[in-house]
């Protein structure tokens, strides 16, 4: 079964929703890198059973990201985030290159506090 890594993401942000067995298999699958017999050995049930549950967790967490968009709206934050730093940086720089003002460096260096503190 080839492993699509998205599922970890999800699984960060939708993790709660599932049932405990189903997290923790695809916890166990995806993060800890378990095979699906290593898991089937560890949970005391089959192979197929493990792939069956996983496959069902899988479904589950594409539909909620579907429904709801958590993970996609975070990464677009995430992004948006970047690109005001490098801009901003930017700004600093032709503001040091150019005309030296005093409020700009200080708008600029908040602008780039909030956006890091924002980032992390």
């Amino acid at each position: 079964m080839p492993k699509d890594y998205q599922i970890s993401v999800l699984l960060d942000f939708y993790g709660q929703m599932l049932t405990e067995k189903q997290r923790d298999m695809v916890d166990y699958y995806y993060n800890d890198d378990l095979s699906l017999s290593e898991i089937a050995e560890n949970e005391g049930i089959t192979r197929q059973g493990v792939r069956d549950s996983i496959k069902r967790a899988e479904s589950q967490l594409f539909l909620m990201e579907e429904r709801l968009g958590l993970a996609k709206r975070f990464s677009q934050v995430k992004d948006g985030l970047e690109e005001i730093l490098v801009a901003a940086r930017d700004i600093e720089l032709a503001n040091i290159n150019g005309s030296c003002s005093r409020e700009i460096a200080e708008r600029v260096r908040r602008i780039i506090r909030l956006a890091e503190t924002l980032n992390e």
